[in-house]
């Protein structure tokens, strides 16, 4: 992950990510694999990805994960399923930053015609 350089997604705070698989590292063309960095009380403004399935697998710290009116506690080892063009949050509640691994299928690569806010 030293290797990647880090972006800061749009309409989320406090939030840095490293791609690791993707069309520009591996050549990927139908997933895309991130690192993501969340301070407390940060994360994504609620927002759905067009045609866009995310997972989110929680590695360190506490999180809050909401999609479709259900909220659910996060900690090391939880899993999140985000499905395609359902409107979703997901907000760091641990003192020490979160870390998680975020899938998409197809690849989201910050491409702002798939995402609404």
């Amino acid at each position: 992950m030293e290797d990647v350089k880090p972006y800061h997604p749009a309409n989320h705070h406090g939030t840095s990510n490293y791609r690791l698989i993707s069309a520009e590292t591996v050549g990927a063309k139908h997933v895309e694999v991130l690192i993501g960095v969340i301070e407390k009380n940060h994360g994504a403004l609620p927002h759905a990805h067009p045609g866009i399935e995310q997972v989110c697998y929680l590695l360190e710290g506490t999180a809050v994960a909401e999609v479709g009116g259900e909220r659910k506690e996060m900690v090391p080892g939880d899993c999140c399923f985000f499905p395609a063009d359902i409107p979703h949050v997901f907000t760091a509640t641990s003192d020490t930053p979160v870390k998680l691994m975020v899938i998409y299928s197809p690849p989201y690569g910050e491409d702002p015609t798939k995402v609404i806010r």
